[in-house]
């Protein structure tokens, strides 16, 4: 039988960005200078692909530094983590990494500095999502105020409407930000944006990857993982550009083909934390089905890459 065309469309850039690539190196370095067991406080980064192969190769991930025996290293995720934390693992003397994402740590710094300067901070974020918790954790309580959206500025009750500052979550979709921040500057005149954009450059380019690939396409697919806030936002904003269908998938296995049905074009991408091995598992289940012509489209080229922590580095 003879397949229908299809054109598929790749994002570029898309997949690992440089801080997700850090930390599965960090977990990978770990084992081999210290061997199995090591430890990971929360999953590494949010794709169960990547956490799953991990665990087979010695890594044990838990969400409490109560299951982490005295003996063995833990790690931090990519995500942060309260300052409470990295405490308490000096005050039980444990062996420690931190591999929160250097974009993420920009962040605290910033959070930090504000409080030094006397002033309360308010977090564009998701309640709930680790960063979000991990950034919150960097302040005494109270001083971080968080919103999720313009109508929650509305019923911000602040200290000082005139000695605030604001910082987001690395992985929120641009526009939706904006709007937010919009909002805090209208009823916040003095308030303190970020000396640069929080929102990091490999989110900011795979939504303009997306935005780019939607009015080319019939239907999209974001490869990567529910609890992945980046690869939700490439959804939303697929959706948004005016992509008639947009789906999040883990696996090629999750393709519903039924929604697909007649479609002659195609969008993938993947989240900053979905390895290419699942794109490619994608792009074969297409080839399987249809006779598929590649096409890519570019937003941007990026070259960052981050440096692991020294006690990694060092020899023994």
């Amino acid at each position: 039988m003879t397949k229908p065309p299809l054109a598929l469309w790749l994002a570029a850039p898309r997949g690992f960005c440089a801080g997700v690539d850090r930390a599965i190196k960090i977990v990978e370095m770990a084992l081999e200078k210290w061997g199995a067991p090591v430890y990971v406080r929360h999953e590494i980064v949010h794709n169960r692909y990547v956490v799953d192969d991990l665990a087979a190769r010695g890594a044990i991930f838990v969400e409490d530094l109560d299951e982490v025996p005295a003996d063995r290293p833990v790690i931090f995720s990519a995500h942060g983590v309260p300052k409470s934390v990295p405490a308490e693992a000096m005050r039980r003397g444990m062996l420690h990494v931190d591999a929160t994402c250097p974009l993420v740590s920009k962040v605290h710094n910033e959070a930090g500095r504000h409080h030094a300067n006397g002033l309360q901070i308010v977090m564009i974020g998701h309640a709930g999502h680790p960063e979000t918790i991990g950034t919150m954790g960097q302040l005494p309580e109270g001083e971080v105020l968080l919103v999720e959206t313009p109508g929650d500025v509305a019923g911000l009750v602040v200290r000082d409407p005139a000695r605030l500052a604001y910082v987001t979550q690395t992985t929120l979709s641009v526009d939706d930000t904006a709007g937010i921040v919009a909002a805090l500057t209208a009823r916040f005149p003095a308030i303190v944006g970020p000396h640069k954009e929080d929102i990091c450059y490999a989110t900011t380019n795979r939504q303009a990857a997306v935005k780019a690939m939607a009015s080319k396409v019939e239907a999209m697919l974001v490869v990567g993982a529910p609890n992945s806030s980046n690869s939700r936002r490439l959804v939303e904003v697929g959706a948004r550009a005016g992509c008639a269908y947009a789906q999040l998938v883990q696996r090629a296995t999750e393709i519903d083909w039924r929604a697909l049905e007649g479609i002659a074009s195609i969008g993938i991408t993947a989240g900053a934390s979905a390895p290419e091995v699942l794109v490619e598992e994608v792009i074969d289940a297409f080839r399987a089905r249809y006779e598929v012509t590649v096409h890519e489209v570019e937003a941007a080229k990026e070259s960052v890459a981050f440096k692991v922590p020294r006690v990694l580095r060092q020899t023994a």
